[in-house]
């Protein structure tokens, strides 16, 4: 399976960058897994959040094709313990997904169209974390589960 995660503007911290970096290195051992950074929407000052969302939207999926699993990162999603998380990965593994998009949006959400074509939405904490900070959290996660399903010695249960 190839995962995917699409993340909405750049990141302008050297050491989030670095995290992330590591834990996708850690994570290609596993499974071909890549990371695709979809440029910011110029000029929203005076742009409406949801004409934002919008366009962010449309550009999150002309990156999905149709037998791809869509999960948006979400604070409404739903929460796992890192082993739950494990498991669900290893059903969509073994369900025969090819490819698994997982994506952070943008500082206000996700539009009503995103949230039509997801398959799933999961949420990493009920507390809120920055667009920057929740990639390299994700990214560990991601790792953690992987570890957890080849039974290596990362995770402390």
């Amino acid at each position: 399976m190839n995962i995917e995660l699409i993340v909405v503007g750049k990141t302008d911290s050297k050491e989030v960058e670095s995290l992330v970096e590591m834990y996708s290195k850690r994570v290609n051992r596993y499974c071909r897994f890549s990371i695709t950074t979809l440029a910011d929407v110029r000029n929203t000052r005076n742009m409406a959040p949801s004409r934002q969302k919008q366009l962010e939207g449309e550009a999150i999926l002309r990156l999905v094709g149709d037998g791809d699993c869509l999960t948006l990162m979400d604070e409404r999603g739903a929460q796992y313990t890192s082993m739950e998380y494990a498991q669900w990965l290893q059903k969509r593994m073994l369900s025969g997904v090819k490819r698994l998009v997982l994506v952070i949006g943008g500082p206000y959400g996700f539009s009503d169209e995103v949230y039509a074509r997801a398959d799933q939405k999961i949420s990493l904490s009920k507390m809120t974390f920055s667009h920057q900070i929740v990639r390299a959290i994700f990214a560990e996660q991601l790792y953690r589960a992987f570890t957890i399903l080849h039974n290596e010695p990362y995770h402390h249960e």
